[in-house]
């Protein structure tokens, strides 16, 4: 969910890998990223999982076979304690039976999420910092033994770039850095082997925040990226949400490269895609095998206001909407014939429009999925990982082709 960058020489191979991929992600064939000092995996394929979809798909039905890495979102703080979420309990005790069929699986307690504050105050001072990381510990490890091997971070976002009326402040940007440096402290001294640290971080889009409509969006002014990225084993780049309510035209929610046809400016039409996002990154000192590669199983829709010569594509709109997952899109609107599939060879990325009601929907289906898991592995990133598992189709179809190219 942001900023300027200049395409380097990894950049363009990795663009030019793009086009190879797209019938089969297997043409890609760089190795993956060597582990590094901390013991951190040696690929991830990696699966948010939504605590509140766990009635409609419970952590049995992880195809932990396929997934290495689970981040169960969400836990949020409160008071400078991290919450436990309503039901969750019983979804630990699931986890646990799941890792011990799976010894390999690992597993992350995610805190914050979109629309979760708590996190300016918390890591506002040292003592703040000391409190809500002893207590999140203490809630998680000590309280549900055996269930977590590590932290993902989800704040959204320092200093700007969130909810308005989420409290952020200048020095969130420093903060952020200080407080991921005493999770890898406290996490260090629990003992039982390396605990994971990672970080979901924003990619390029317009402000959602506190920002003028459809003002840029820079994660460099949010985070110190190279600085994080040091502390962290790695970072979930979340190279989705380019298109959203705040998109001045139907657009594509995960677009690979950019598309000439978009009227969004520059910069942010240079970088406001997967694979900008990740130059991005690595300009600002993030190495590539830090960066786990962030996938949408999930579309957005827009009522666009005219047709317009493209069936759709970057037309004002009036309204958004929500076309549910990739299971959803498959089963109500694949199959029925008043939708209209089309595919950009730029954004790599599938669309669909439906010329009587005058929407359109932006979505990813395995083909884009397998390309851009390519592209991760082929740039030389950790891995991929996606949100959300329950989003899926019941052959894990899209799962299979992000696992694929790892």
């Amino acid at each position: 969910m942001s900023s300027l960058r200049v395409v380097t020489a990894l950049g363009l191979a990795a663009l030019t890998v793009v086009g190879t991929v797209a019938g089969s992600a297997s043409a890609a064939t760089a190795g993956p990223a060597a582990p590094d000092h901390r013991g951190a995996p040696n690929h991830v394929v990696g699966a948010y999982f939504a605590g509140w979809e766990s009635g409609d798909f419970p952590v049995s039905k992880i195809p932990a076979d396929t997934v290495t890495n689970v981040f169960y979102a969400f836990s949020t703080i409160a008071d400078g304690a991290c919450t436990v979420p309503s039901g969750a309990a019983g979804d630990f005790a699931a986890l646990k039976q799941l890792k011990a069929s799976h010894p390999n699986l690992k597993v992350s307690i995610s805190i914050g999420g979109w629309g979760a504050g708590g996190f300016s105050d918390a890591a506002l001072t040292d003592a703040s910092r000391k409190k809500v990381v002893g207590a999140c510990l203490n809630t998680f490890f000590r309280g549900y033994p055996g269930v977590f091997d590590g932290v993902d971070i989800d704040w959204e976002f320092p200093v700007s770039g969130g909810p308005a009326e989420i409290p952020a402040r200048p020095a969130d940007k420093q903060n952020a850095t200080l407080l991921a440096k005493e999770f890898r402290k406290e996490l260090d001294q629990l003992g039982g082997g390396h605990k994971l640290l990672t970080a979901a971080l924003p990619a390029g889009r317009l402000q959602t925040g506190k920002g003028k409509y459809g003002d840029p969006y820079d994660p460099a002014n949010s985070f110190d990226l190279g600085g994080i990225a040091k502390v962290l084993d790695w970072i979930n780049l979340m190279t989705y949400d380019m298109g959203t309510g705040f998109s001045p035209v139907s657009t594509f929610n995960a677009p690979m490269a950019q598309v000439p046809s978009d009227p969004l400016g520059q910069p942010m039409k240079r970088w406001n895609n997967v694979t900008g996002a990740v130059q991005y990154y690595e300009q600002h000192g993030v190495p590539a095998d830090r960066i786990v590669l962030g996938v949408p199983f999930y579309g957005r829709g827009f009522h666009v206001t005219q047709a317009g010569p493209n069936h759709g594509l970057f037309q004002p709109w009036d309204t958004s909407f929500d076309p549910g997952s990739w299971g959803d899109i498959k089963a109500k609107l694949l199959t029925d014939p008043a939708w209209e599939q089309h595919w950009d060879d730029n954004a790599q990325a599938p669309w669909l429009y439906n010329a009587a009601e005058q929407k359109f929907v932006s979505f990813e289906n395995p083909r884009s999925i397998g390309i851009r898991s390519g592209y991760a592995r082929a740039a030389g990133l950790r891995g991929a990982f996606m949100w959300e598992i329950a989003e899926d189709d019941s052959a894990h179809s899209m799962l299979n082709a992000m696992a694929k190219p790892w």
